[in-house]
């Protein structure tokens, strides 16, 4: 390199003993590029004063190196139409995409229209991340367009091997086995569980199926009157706690698939008279940052949205790479609070 001409990869590359394609990784914190490596490279490009060019970059790999956040609407409690669990996300993909030299676009995913064309295809964007999807019956339909049109995309969800894409997901049934199995240790036997159980809603049937395997690993009664449908806002956890104690059936515990069904729970609970966790030990799911302002403090199961929102991007990265992906499951964390006893 002469004095004066502006730095390439290839000067970084000579300098480093790799080849360019490695240094272009590195650069964009690929981490098939070995850490000391990548830290070599970095070293290099800072001394030189190197400065990735963005645009001429997306030009040779014929890419916007822009990826899509699309989020389904939910009736979130400020408004937002944001489950609270997915904002916390956000902030792990933005890092994430800064680090790996992407811009991120975020919009709503709108069902009812062709959202799953109207970016990839129009060059919007190099690949989609998607977050939350209500009914999954409804919702299967248009996944299924998307690997038929060859998107790429990834999401956040329940790992069914029948589910279409690449998913990253928490594991649902060991965080519901973990908020059953923390509830008998505190001699509860009568727990209820508010979310639905059913396939249309598979993360909350999830988190069932791992609490039924709890009482029955201990012999307690499952009891089918003692689950509630509810989906993931305060108003329907509100509505189903007050149908559970409008069916005479006794209970001593909830089990709520999310915090935000148990934050309802909570004020239904305490309208009626009932004390948690006296009278009613409750558990949520998500630990969303309200959890822990609650009255009581809710006890939860923690989902690693940090590591998720890492991964969503390091996998939708690795599919716009033509590189293989996997599914993969996060481990949950009981978090104890005052709200279970």
């Amino acid at each position: 390199m002469k004095v004066g001409d502006k730095p390439t990869s290839f000067d970084i590359a000579a300098l480093a003993g790799v080849s360019q394609p490695t240094v272009s990784r590195a650069l964009r914190g690929d981490r098939m590029v070995s850490a000391a490596t990548r830290l070599r490279i970095e070293a290099i490009a800072r001394q030189l004063n190197y400065k990735v060019d963005k645009n001429a970059s997306a030009l040779r790999r014929g890419s916007t190196s822009t990826l899509a956040l699309l989020f389904f609407e939910d009736p979130a409690p400020d408004g937002s139409r944001i489950n609270p669990f997915f904002l916390s996300m956000l902030g792990s993909i933005l890092r994430t995409c800064a680090l790996r030299g992407y811009d991120l676009l975020t919009s709503f995913q709108q069902l009812s229209a062709d959202w799953h064309v109207d970016f990839e295809d129009s060059r919007k964007a190099d690949g989609l991340i998607l977050l939350g999807y209500g009914d999954f019956d409804d919702y299967r339909v248009r996944l299924n367009q998307l690997m038929a049109q060859g998107t790429h995309f990834v999401r956040w969800g329940s790992l069914d091997p029948a589910h279409p894409g690449t998913v990253i997901g928490c594991d649902n049934i060991a965080g519901g086995r973990a908020a059953g199995r923390h509830l008998i240790d505190r001699g509860r036997r009568r727990i209820a569980f508010l979310g639905d159980a059913s396939s249309q809603y598979p993360e909350s049937r999830d988190r069932y199926r791992g609490l039924v395997a709890a009482l029955r690993d201990d012999g307690a009664t499952v009891d089918p009157g003692l689950q509630v449908d509810a989906l993931s806002s305060e108003a329907s956890g509100y509505d189903a706690a007050r149908r559970l104690m409008g069916r005479g059936i006794a209970f001593d515990a909830i089990f709520a698939a999310s915090d935000m069904i148990a934050l309802g729970a909570v004020r239904a609970l305490v309208e009626a008279g009932r004390s948690v966790p006296k009278d009613v030990a409750l558990v949520g799911f998500d630990d969303i940052p309200a959890a822990g302002m609650a009255q009581p403090p809710l006890t939860t199961v923690r989902q690693d949205y940090a590591r998720a929102g890492e991964l969503l991007v390091d996998m939708l990265i690795r599919q716009i790479d033509r590189r293989e992906t996997a599914p993969v499951l996060l481990p949950p964390e009981l978090v104890v609070r005052r709200s279970s006893g």
